[in-house]
């Protein structure tokens, strides 16, 4: 299916054409039709799968239309709520490149910074605002931001915002929205707390289920490297000297661990940044951007800080340790492999983590393939440790022309190289 099928007006559709998207994504495929029909929408799809173009594509058409048939209202139209800051602007930047030729105007606000910019553009008014929770009720406390009008509400990663006590400001919010309007749901998972919240704010919502939490992308090969944890800094440096390795987002379970990782990399000469909740915004922000233009090559992230990262081509996720929450794993390799585009994702394993791995592979009922050829392999006496887990046929890292660790056994794929795809 292409996206002429979809019944999309010509400034999106060339709008479309100008990112280089021709072909929706599962979730676009099925959500852009029931959200034009202005039906409310239930979507159990986690970051990756396309779903912010899935519901800002067709609120883009549907205020395009009800503008062109003469609507009054003049009040903020569409509502997106969104757990964190780098997930909002990115949201705000779909907004605009799908509808850079609509007469309409979009606004993102967040805490962190000052609130000025904001309200003087609040002041100008505004059709489309994408908030996270507490900036939102602060400015609608003090009478800068009226809901009275909103015709779609969007909340996007229901589950991220309950991991972050944000549900409370959520339900309040709910409150100062008209009950009749078009809501639209994403969760990539169902708690019961998120799935008790989603029956009381929806109404016969359609029900749109891609890629469950359980399950990593076909399109990501995944390696894991057993190495003892003082060895760990040495092994990803090592890794890194293959500079077919472009950009890497490298995953640590603690914020003091993601700034000691960085330390190590910049003694080492590699360009690296570190993103957490200890930075100040501005500090974030300016580590997301050199990373997406290249002029930083690693990104080190704590899950919280990283959730929402959306990065163009994205060859590389190296879990330098393995998240306690095995849900976390199919996360973090999401960031590469996205929406249909191939990647690599490596993770370290060290003694301590065996449980975790044990949870991971449980989780996604497939045995990470592992890598035994490379300089700091766990000895023969730490290895038996794992003797209980099942394996895939053994990964051996060679320094070879496609730079791309080869299979032994079944499993013989090859990657392509990174393919364009619809990015949410």
């Amino acid at each position: 299916m292409l996206f002429e099928q979809l019944h999309l007006i010509e400034p999106i559709l060339k709008a479309l054409n100008t990112e280089g998207y021709t072909t929706p994504t599962p979730i676009q495929e099925q959500s852009i039709p029931i959200l034009l029909q202005g039906r409310d929408l239930l979507g159990c799809a986690q970051t990756g799968t396309g779903k912010t173009a899935a519901f800002a594509i067709p609120i883009l058409q549907i205020l395009h239309e009800a503008k062109k048939a003469g609507s009054t209202n003049k009040g903020i139209k569409a509502l997106i709520l969104t757990p964190t800051r780098e997930l909002a602007i990115q949201i705000d930047e779909s907004f605009a490149a799908y509808g850079r030729h609509l007469n309409l105007k979009h606004l993102v606000i967040f805490g962190g910074v000052s609130q000025q910019p904001q309200t003087n553009a609040l002041r100008n008014g505004v059709d489309i605002l994408i908030a996270t929770p507490g900036r939102l009720l602060d400015l609608v406390e003090q009478r800068y931001i009226n809901l009275s009008q909103l015709e779609i509400l969007v909340l996007d990663e229901a589950d991220r915002m309950l991991d972050m006590g944000f549900i409370h400001d959520v339900k309040k919010i709910i409150t100062k929205v008209p009950a009749k309007r078009q809501t639209l749901f994403f969760s990539a998972t169902m708690p019961a707390e998120i799935a008790k919240l989603s029956s009381t704010i929806l109404s016969n919502p359609a029900k749109v289920e891609v890629t469950p939490v359980s399950s990593t992308a076909e399109t990501i090969q995944q390696a894991m490297y057993f190495v003892e944890k003082e060895n760990k800094k040495h092994l990803l440096i090592h890794l890194l000297k293959d500079m077919s390795i472009k950009t890497a987002l490298v995953f640590t379970r603690t914020k003091h661990g993601a700034d000691k990782v960085v330390k190590d990399l910049s003694r080492a000469g590699i360009s690296a940044e570190a993103i957490h909740g200890n930075k100040s915004q501005n500090a974030r922000q300016r580590a997301l951007s050199n990373f997406k233009t290249g002029n930083t090559r690693v990104l080190v992230a704590t899950d919280i800080a990283a959730r929402g990262i959306d990065v163009d081509n994205l060859s590389h996720v190296i879990n330098f340790e393995l998240p306690n929450v095995p849900e976390t794993y199919v996360h973090r390799i999401g960031r590469t492999g996205r929406a249909g585009a191939s990647g690599i994702a490596y993770s370290f394993c060290d003694a301590e983590e065996k449980e975790f791995l044990r949870d991971i592979q449980k989780l996604i009922t497939v045995s990470v393939p592992v890598v035994t050829d490379h300089p700091y392999a766990m000895s023969n006496t730490s290895l038996t440790t794992y003797k209980s887990l099942p394996q895939r046929p053994v990964q051996r890292h060679r320094q070879n022309s496609d730079r791309r660790p080869s299979y032994r056994g079944g499993d013989s794929r090859r990657y392509s190289g990174n393919q364009s795809s619809n990015r949410g």
